[in-house]
Order: C-alpha cells, then sequence, then structure tokens
C-alpha cells in the first residue's frame, strides 16, 4: 500500500548514536542514520543558531534523517556543537559564536572518514551552521557545501574569497521571505564568492516550514549528492501486517 510522505514519516535506516572527541577535550553527541541497502553518499549537518533553539534535531535536518537513507541511499550524520541540547542529549563545552565551532565542525568531519568511513560526504548547513561550513570546513576531503538560509552572520569577506580558490561546489539555497538575507541581498553579499550557485526559492521562509519546503531542500540535497536519485518520490510502500 502506498502511502503520501508526511511530516512525520520515518523510512527505514540503521541508526547509531555515537560521541566524538574534538581536539580540546570535549564530548558532543550524534547519531548517523544509514542506509540499510544501496549506498550513494552522505552528508554532515551544520545545525542552526543554538542559542536561538537550533540543535541537530532542527526539522530540516531531523526529517532529512528520517527518508534520505531509505529514498536516495544517503547516510546522515547529526551532531550538536559544543553545549547544545538536543533530545538525545547535551554536547559538553559553552556556545562560542562560531570560534571554537571550528574544533566541532574539525573533529566531526574527520570522524565521518576515519570512524564512519563515509565517502561522497557532502557538508549542509543551515543559518548559523552555514557560517561554520564557510568558516571551518575546508578538509579536503569532502565533496562541497550546501547552504541553507544564509545570514552571513559571521563569515567575512576574505572567508568568502578563500572559497573562489576552492576548485569544490559552494551551493546556496536562499528562500524568498527569508528575514536575514533575502536572494536579492545574497546576490550582493556573496558578490566575492563568484563561483558560488545561489537558488533563490520561491515563497519559502529561513526556517523552511511546511512539507513544499522541506521537500525543495531534500530534493537540492539529493540532486547534488546522488543525482540518479532524484527527484524524490512523494509516497512510499507501507507494508501492513495482519495478524
Amino acid at each position: 500500500m502506498s502511502e503520501v510522505i508526511r511530516a512525520n514519516t520515518v523510512l527505514p535506516s540503521q541508526r547509531t548514536n555515537f560521541r566524538v572527541k574534538t581536539a580540546d577535550g570535549l564530548s558532543l553527541i550524534g547519531e548517523v542514520a544509514r542506509p540499510i541497502g544501496e549506498y550513494m553518499g552522505a552528508i554532515l549537518c551544520l545545525h542552526p543558531l543554538p542559542t536561538a533553539g537550533g540543535m541537530m534535531d532542527s526539522h530540516i535536518f531531523r526529517k532529512a534523517a528520517n527518508r534520505l537513507p531509505d529514498l536516495a541511499g544517503i547516510a546522515v550524520v547529526r551532531f550538536n556543537t559544543r553545549g547544545t541540547t538536543s533530545e538525545a542529549g547535551t554536547s559538553e563545552g559553552e556556545f562560542d559564536n562560531g570560534k571554537n565551532e571550528r574544533l566541532d565542525v574539525e573533529a566531526m568531519i574527520d570522524y565521518c572518514f576515519t570512524e564512519l568511513q563515509l565517502t561522497n560526504l557532502w557538508i549542509v548547513g543551515w543559518s548559523f551552521g552555514t557560517d561554520l561550513a564557510l568558516q571551518h570546513a575546508k578538509d579536503p576531503r569532502h565533496k562541497g557545501l550546501i547552504l541553507l538560509s544564509p545570514p552571513l552572520r559571521t563569515t567575512t569577506r576574505d572567508e568568502l574569497l578563500y572559497w573562489t580558490t576552492d576548485p569544490r561546489p559552494v551551493v546556496a539555497l536562499v528562500p524568498e521571505f527569508d528575514e536575514f538575507l533575502n536572494p536579492m541581498q545574497a546576490m550582493e553579499r556573496f558578490a566575492p564568492l563568484h563561483t558560488i550557485e545561489i537558488i533563490p526559492v520561491m515563497e519559502a521562509k529561513h526556517l523552511w516550514v511546511g512539507e513544499p519546503s522541506v521537500a525543495r531542500v531534500l530534493n537540492e540535497i539529493v540532486l547534488r549528492v546522488a543525482p540518479l536519485k532524484a527527484p524524490l518520490p512523494t509516497h512510499f510502500q507501507h507494508t501492513s501486517q495482519t495478524s
């Protein structure tokens, strides 16, 4: 029986909780949701601003973990940056407005490769997480950056210019009604990074509320990480069991 994919849909995956130590000795909590079947690639999720409620369970990333392993063969790695709390627990340390979070990002990327043995890994940042990606995700092993609702809150011109010297793709999904940086403003602010691909998303907002916005974001991720799996289906097969 076919069912519509909804906000609370959870599809099969192999889920594992883990802890990662940073270079300054903090323990970060995380989870990887792996495909049970064919593996196509992976994403590492950098969540929105913790002081505004951002965490590894922020809804776009939670829905990515609930859907992409099964629908697209994409492993989804989520974690809480220092001092951030979610249902899974609290990572050690204190929020540092993106500065010492560099050690969190570097530790997590290394963990993805050395411990989880992931390949075709992309970094997906959302809001605060986009600044973390632009500033700190420079490990040469990942494939590129996907930025959701980038506010360019702390990223400098020089940090943007760095990515003009890096051949990997940087893609930004910018909501039409983003109160922090709308598509027109993004074109101006990202001007130093002339290689960026900016994708305006009509009728969307900073928090990507609503299933059409969620579906658009997940499809754009799949187009980069596992293009053969795009577009994502809107229904899934549900097998009911009778006794």
